[in-house]
């Protein structure tokens, strides 16, 4: 019985305001120490493969090189950028725990990028290619509030 009663104690205890918003800051920090490590594991990885599909292109034909596959190595490399984005994201927010809307936005920029520059015009309908300049005029638009809302506020 004083074990059941020893058990609520501690329950209230850290039912109070502290002490779950302390445990619940220490699970987000955990949580993002492991993103960071399964980001850093996912960028060797996509790095891997581009240093392969690199040397395949460069020992597989003597003349035209990247000619068919240019694309695909361009997408390779912006892959490779978007996740050291969102790492950056993920220890700035380590750091500072604070969500920095800007390099949020930064990163969807490259993503949005990406797609344009590997996009396949054959294969894609004009409601397509007008929503992704949209996208990236919404984005421009949303980046450049950002950064003059910051250049007021830090002098």
């Amino acid at each position: 019985m004083w074990q059941f009663k020893r058990f609520l104690v501690l329950l209230r205890n850290y039912g109070r305001d502290k002490s779950f918003l302390s445990g619940l800051e220490r699970v987000e920090s955990l949580v993002s120490k492991i993103l960071s490590v399964v980001m850093v594991v996912i960028i060797l990885v996509a790095l891997y493969d581009l240093i392969l599909v690199l040397s395949k292109q460069l020992f597989a034909s003597s003349s035209g090189l990247f000619t068919k596959s240019l694309l695909n190595i361009f997408g390779l490399f912006l892959n490779i950028l978007i996740a050291l984005e969102i790492l950056e994201n993920i220890t700035a927010y380590l750091r500072k725990h604070v969500i920095q809307v800007e390099l949020v936005i930064v990163t969807s920029l490259i993503a949005v990028a990406r797609k344009i520059i590997i996009l396949d015009l054959s294969k894609t309908s004009g409601t397509q290619v007008i929503g992704l300049s949209l996208t990236i005029m919404a984005l421009s638009f949303s980046y450049w509030i950002i950064r003059k809302s910051n250049h007021k506020i830090i002098p």
